[in-house]
């Protein structure tokens, strides 16, 4: 957020440049002169002794709560009363006459510059009319009292007999009432101090200047402020700003130029990537069972495809993973579970105790039994827990893999669960009536517990090596026990979805396992989670990569960061178990990371406590703030005129006697922004580094990756103009 403060004395223009500004750059106008007048009209409209202050003090007070609002955009500004516009009633003679009485009581003054600062300060929330931009707030004090810190403080002035002069002006225009300026100034400066700049304040004498050109020495200050706070110009200003040369479309003729470069030159419309705001509510089907019995490979086959983690060996699953699916028309959500076993401890009780919550927040139940074993005790002990959940539960017998066995499976009748359903999850025998009976069962279930995902859901990746609290972050932001927590490195093996709501805005995180050095040489489950961490990643468009600081950072760890920026996804960095640290290891972390990781220098960084949730509340901004890089679009003539200003400072070195030109840019995509640029020689990459970091100067691109590709193009060779 940026805020302009302007102060001065009646007649300089104050209100005329204020709105001029805000108006161009995009920001809301505060005229506080305004909320002086608004205040004496309503104590005259309520018969106030203005000569007995404490009346006025409780009749302003009372306004100001309960009676006034200040419309702030700069083309209508408006001071409303009791739903009724009263900004030409606040201009009379009558209130020019007391304004100043009213505005030398230090209790009237408090409330108002109490009231003025709220009206600043509320422009920072991304919701307010400037969307989080700024305000430009003119009038008395506004540079020292009321906005000592504002970004830009100007004290506009100008002769007494100009501003007199303008004052007579608009009194003719009907634009005020009369107003003689030197008995203002006589007034006025009893309390307010406008006659010289506080330090650090600039001076504006416009006393030989016209509108045009006092707006033009504001915007030189503005645009200087706008670039060091890293907001964004609008067109015209960058422009001015940045008057680069582009070539014609006409000097492009003489370049070799191919169909795709000329559709990239044409800036073809983007797809519509608009975002559905919707959720179908769906049943959910929990998958549960023993260790071993098939749970995985049943999902597997449900879904079509292989999602879920499976090995010949128990206990491959741990966490409860939901996958949506869809069988015949009627969408759904299975949940594959960790084994479930009584009597044990460890982390084989937190994974039973997942399969158990996963039983509590499903609609219906299918449990899987193992027709090879047979019918066992641990069988029986867990039909009597899912009795206690009184869900509806439909048995499935796998590992009958011939049909003539199929009749093997009516010992499981014992199990008093209902018909037992003969399958091969391997092969899929039997699996199709097995499903229609699960659907039946979820068209008759009393709750609709699901939703598939909304599109509209931003989808952030939690990566990083194992252990080092992935899995205790998910579970901190979804403030439930949504995935296996142990001390033991490698407990995820599945990525989890979840649905989880950051800063008052719902997320789809996916918890990932954790990403081994050399993937090459792992086998079996820890291999395929390690593909599905960087499916994941892909999947993701943003990924929080986790780092143990409580640990020495290893290769490990930024190979894993790595992978999320060859990926292209957009990042956050965020440091795990801060609090653990004492102020000399903070400070030896500082210098590592400042050596460490120039790569990503771009990327913003969260200290935070995965265990106790100590700093989580910083993600959100980190996240936002990221993405809207990721999806951000810089339009040609903006960037060109970037790349001509850049060009003319500092042109590309001499290689061979001959010195490479930019001829064109454009933004070829965005997630993440790819930038293509035609050149007439190969750049060097130390040059495009340098083309890089002004791009990120200049525009931000904070969390994001920025991809850009050289297209050399060489003049056609029968061009006769060479």
């Amino acid at each position: 957020m940026i805020c302009i403060a302007i102060d001065g004395p009646a007649g300089v223009g104050k209100s005329s440049v204020s709105r001029q500004l805000a108006d161009e750059y995009g920001l809301a106008y505060l005229d506080t002169g305004a909320m002086y007048r608004a205040a004496t009209w309503w104590c005259l409209k309520e018969g106030v002794a203005l000569d007995e202050p404490q009346a006025v003090v409780d009749a302003v007070r009372d306004f100001l709560d309960n009676h006034v609002t200040f419309v702030i955009d700069p083309q209508e500004p408006a001071v409303v009363s009791d739903d009724e516009d009263v900004t030409s009633q606040m201009h009379s003679e009558e209130v020019s006459a007391h304004v100043s009485q009213v505005a030398a009581i230090p209790q009237v003054r408090e409330l108002l510059i109490a009231a003025q600062r709220k009206e600043i300060e509320a422009q920072a929330n991304p919701d307010s009319f400037s969307q989080g931009l700024g305000i430009v707030a003119e009038g008395r004090d506004i540079t020292t009292v009321v906005a000592p810190r504002a970004e830009v403080r100007v004290l506009l002035t100008a002769s007494e007999e100009v501003r007199q002069a303008r004052r007579n002006h608009q009194a003719q225009q009907g634009q005020s009432g009369k107003d003689d300026v030197a008995a203002r100034d006589a007034a006025d400066s009893q309390v307010n101090n406008f006659t010289s700049a506080a330090e650090g304040v600039i001076t504006i004498d416009n006393t030989h200047m016209d509108l045009q050109q006092t707006l033009d020495s504001f915007r030189r200050i503005v645009d200087q402020a706008f670039v060091a706070q890293d907001l964004p110009l609008p067109d015209a200003e960058f422009e001015r700003l940045y008057p680069g040369e582009v070539l014609s479309d006409a000097d492009l003729e003489e370049y070799e130029l191919s169909d795709e470069d000329r559709a990239l030159l044409s800036g073809g419309s983007l797809e519509d990537e608009s975002l559905l705001d919707y959720q179908k509510p769906v049943g959910v089907l929990a998958v549960v069972g023993r260790p071993n019995v098939g749970k995985s490979t049943l999902v597997n086959r449900i879904l079509g495809r292989k999602a879920a983690v499976v090995e010949n060996k128990p206990g491959v699953t741990r966490d409860r993973v939901s996958y949506e699916a869809n069988w015949n028309g009627s969408d759904f959500l299975v949940v594959d579970t960790g084994g479930w076993e009584a009597g044990v401890e460890g982390i084989d009780s937190e994974v039973a105790n997942q399969a158990e919550i996963a039983v509590e927040l499903a609609d219906a139940v299918l449990l899987v039994v193992d027709a090879q074993t047979g019918l066992t005790d641990m069988d029986q002990r867990m039909v009597r827990m899912l009795r206690k959940s009184k869900k509806p539960v439909t048995v499935a017998v796998n590992k009958l893999d011939d049909v003539r066995d199929f009749a093997e499976a009516s010992d499981f009748w014992r199990l008093g669960m209902g018909e037992p359903y003969p399958i091969s999850a391997m092969h899929g025998k039997g699996v199709g009536d097995l499903l229609d009976a699960c659907m039946t069962m979820l068209k008759n279930a009393e709750h609709t517990s699901g939703l598939l995902s909304s599109s509209n859901f931003r989808r952030v990746a939690l990566i990083g090596k194992p252990n080092v609290g992935k899995s205790s972050l998910l579970n901190q932001l979804s403030h439930s026990q949504r995935a296996v927590v142990t001390d033991i490195a490698g407990t995820t093996r599945d990525p989890i979805d979840e649905v989880v709501e950051i800063g008052g805005k719902k997320w789809q995180v996916i918890d990932t396992a954790g990403i081994k050095r050399h993937v090459n040489k792992l086998s079996g489950a820890e291999y395929y989670s390690s593909l599905r961490t960087q499916a994941a990643i892909e999947r993701a468009e943003l990924c929080l990569v986790l780092f143990d600081v409580s640990e020495p950072i290893s290769v490990q760890d930024l190979r894993v960061m790595s992978q999320a920026v060859d990926a292209g996804r957009a990042i956050v960095i965020v440091f795990n178990k801060w609090d653990l640290l004492d102020t000399f290891s903070r400070a030896r972390l500082e210098r590592l990371y400042e050596s460490e990781f120039t790569q990503v220098t771009w990327a913003q960084r969260v200290n935070l406590s995965a265990k106790t949730g100590w700093h989580t509340n910083r993600l959100a901004d980190a996240m936002n703030t990221a993405l809207n890089s990721w999806d951000q679009r810089i339009s040609t003539s903006k960037l060109n005129s970037f790349l001509g200003k850049i060009q003319q400072a500092h042109p590309h070195p001499l290689r061979g006697g001959k010195q490479p030109r930019i001829l064109f840019a454009t933004q070829a995509g965005t997630r993440p922004p790819r930038f293509v640029i035609f050149t007439t020689g190969f750049l060097d990459p130390g040059y495009r580094r340098y083309l890089e970091h002004q791009l990120r100067e200049t525009f931000g691109f904070e969390g994001t990756p920025i991809q850009i590709s050289v297209r050399v193009r060489e003049k056609r060779k029968n061009d006769k103009r060479r």
